[in-house]
């Protein structure tokens, strides 16, 4: 839990920053969350109706490389694709734990450019950052633990055969975006491999009318592969999808499944929001065969 002291000193930012070591520098960035300062954040549960956890880690040379994203980028995507994690299952993201593991080498200036990318992820979904802890370590890794409200989970598991399948914008980039910089290659700022779009208006709409959902975080034909497992249903599929489209990972896009009667409904919700939506496959009984490697192992 971060612990370093966080009432208010008198002294001037500079002469702060000169006493402090680099950890308490860290967590001073967060000093106007009451929450940091003890052994653990104590918090009224009795605000949060169906508590909502999740976590996934952020590793450097696993996820990202330093040369690839700025910190504030790396710091500020790490967030997002755990407030994802809430968004899909119809839970509104409320608190953050940090686990950051740091160079020792970085500079102030470095952990405050790590710190504010956190925090404007946090700020733009309502989120406290409420403790966490730092290592000293020979890269940069981090751990985020998202808590968040979920009154009405939408889970894995709930689709039934003849639903339809639908995922959110246009997978593919991501993964094209990798293998440029895999190459040598730039990405302007604006590339989903660099900030993910999250599509948390189109889908705290259109929860009460999905049965099932996830991100798509390990690529389409992986995530299809979960849903088959949760479920114990295959997909016919209304046209071919190319590997590049449903091997693509990182995309952060939203694959849900939902009864026929209520596609209606979705698209004039996806029209409202300006969410890009494909419905690509009908829940059939049928085995099915992811044909992408996996990513991790």
């Amino acid at each position: 839990m971060f612990s370093a002291s966080c009432n208010t000193l008198s002294l001037m930012d500079s002469d702060i920053i000169l006493l402090m070591n680099k950890e308490d520098y860290f967590i001073n960035c967060f000093s106007k969350s009451p929450f940091i300062g003890d052994d653990a954040a104590v918090i009224e549960a009795g605000k949060l109706k169906n508590l909502c956890v999740s976590q996934d880690a952020f590793f450097e040379n696993v996820h990202f490389r330093c040369d690839w994203m700025s910190l504030y980028q790396i710091a500020k995507k790490a967030m997002l694709v755990n407030i994802s994690d809430a968004i899909v299952m119809n839970a509104k993201p409320r608190y953050a734990l940090l686990t950051v593991a740091i160079p020792q080498n970085y500079s102030r200036r470095e952990f405050k450019e790590l710190a504010r990318g956190f925090q404007d992820a946090a700020d733009e979904y309502g989120i406290t950052i409420i403790g966490g802890d730092t290592i000293a370590n020979i890269k940069l890794d981090i751990s985020v633990t998202i808590m968040a409200e979920c009154k009405k989970p939408v889970r894995r598991s709930g689709m039934r055969e003849g639903d339809l399948l639908a995922y959110t914008g246009e997978p593919g980039s991501s993964l094209r975006d990798l293998k440029r910089l895999l190459r040598g290659g730039s990405l302007n700022e604006s590339s989903r491999f660099i900030e993910p779009v999250l599509r948390e208006k189109f889908f705290y709409e259109a929860a009460s009318s999905i049965r099932c959902a996830m991100d798509i975080s390990d690529g389409l034909f992986h995530d299809l592969e979960k849903l088959h497992r949760s479920n114990r249903l295959g997909f016919e599929f209304f046209r071919p999808i190319p590997k590049r489209v449903g091997c693509s990972g990182e995309e952060f896009e939203i694959l849900f499944a939902f009864d026929p009667v209520k596609e209606s409904r979705i698209r004039n919700i996806a029209k409202k929001t300006r969410t890009p939506i494909t419905v690509f496959a009908r829940a059939v009984r049928r085995p099915y065969i992811n044909i992408c490697k996996a990513n991790h192992f």
